[in-house]
């Protein structure tokens, strides 16, 4: 629970289930998943925490305990990612989440609880941007796809879910210390993020990418878009290198690039189920649960820290119940 009085504090407390917020559905959580909103979350940054006390974790994974509107008998397992869920709304850091109906997924044939919190809310917004890159009709071979902030987990699943498509994947990376693990997840090149240093002077740069996964915003997007070929397409989906972008609208208007702005938070349910039924199928990726660390509530702190020094590599899920 994140508390704030003259600071803010995280603890693991404990609660009545009749505490926990309104919702229809009762959901007893089997996995959450560690992503850097959450981690924000547990400092009470403002821009993710808005009302105290709050439990962060932006999506869960866990089994119907009980559903007001009769559409999810109790036993269903089901997902949750996104709307408010960890934000202005209780989230999946606990034994037990209530949400409204209308936020609850119900888990598709091919993916086991484990495997759906493997993906979260990353592999979601991955698949997001992986699909605008298709839908814009960049096959495999108009050349190579960069994914920038590539040991993280939008970066690490797009970059698998590129692999598995063909694509000839670039991994952009502040740890190249990580180049054989980034391999693994289907880099066929890893290069430092300083390869993206530019002084933003220069309209348009040598065309170079096919396409791109942005996870991190700021100028090596504004340098990705100026170095596109031409009817590439960026899909943006972070910012931890910055929430201004820089440029001129030459690489729009005379190479045609396209940037496709990714929003998980608010994707509409039939897309989201959609995709759902995609990655558990034709998108389905090999071994998902084996690339995973999983952590207790008590060792959450920790993992958070590394987080947010920028020391997290994969993915990480949180496991609020013990192992049965």
């Amino acid at each position: 629970m994140v508390r704030k009085s003259d600071t803010v504090t995280c603890a693991l407390e404990q609660i009545a289930t009749a505490d926990l917020p309104a919702g229809d559905v009762l959901i007893r959580v089997a996995y959450s998943s560690l992503n850097y909103k959450d981690a924000l979350a547990c400092r009470g940054h403002p821009g993710v925490v808005r009302h105290f006390p709050h439990v962060p974790g932006i999506d869960c994974a866990g089994e119907v305990v009980e559903c007001e509107g009769g559409d999810f008998p109790a036993g269903t397992p089901v997902l949750v990612t996104g709307y408010d869920l960890g934000t202005t709304h209780w989230g999946g850091f606990a034994g037990y989440v209530r949400v409204p109906q209308a936020w609850v997924v119900p888990l598709p044939a091919g993916l086991t609880l484990t495997e759906a919190m493997a993906l979260g809310t990353a592999g979601f917004t991955a698949a997001q941007c992986v699909g605008a890159i298709t839908r814009h009709g960049i096959r495999p071979e108009a050349g190579p796809v960069a994914v920038t902030g590539a040991t993280g987990g939008v970066g690490s699943l797009s970059m698998r879910l590129l692999a598995k498509l063909g694509y000839e994947v670039v991994a952009i990376t502040g740890k190249t210390d990580q180049a054989d693990w980034l391999r693994q997840c289907g880099a066929g090149e890893v290069l430092p993020r300083t390869v993206l240093a530019d002084d933003g002077k220069k309209p348009l740069l040598p065309a170079r990418w096919a396409a791109a996964v942005d996870t991190v915003g700021g100028a090596p997007l504004s340098a990705l878009l100026r170095g596109m070929q031409h009817r590439g397409c960026v899909a943006a989906c972070g910012m931890a290198a910055g929430n201004e972008l820089s440029l001129t609208v030459y690489p729009f208007i005379l190479r045609g690039v396209m940037l496709a702005g990714i929003d998980s938070a608010q994707c509409p349910y039939d897309k989201r189920v959609q995709i759902w039924e995609k990655l558990a199928g034709e998108w389905k990726l090999d071994q998902l649960a084996a690339g995973v660390r999983k952590i207790s509530l008590t060792e959450l702190p920790t993992a958070v820290e590394q987080m947010l020094a920028g020391q997290a590599v994969g993915r990480v899920l949180v496991q609020p119940q013990p192992e049965e």
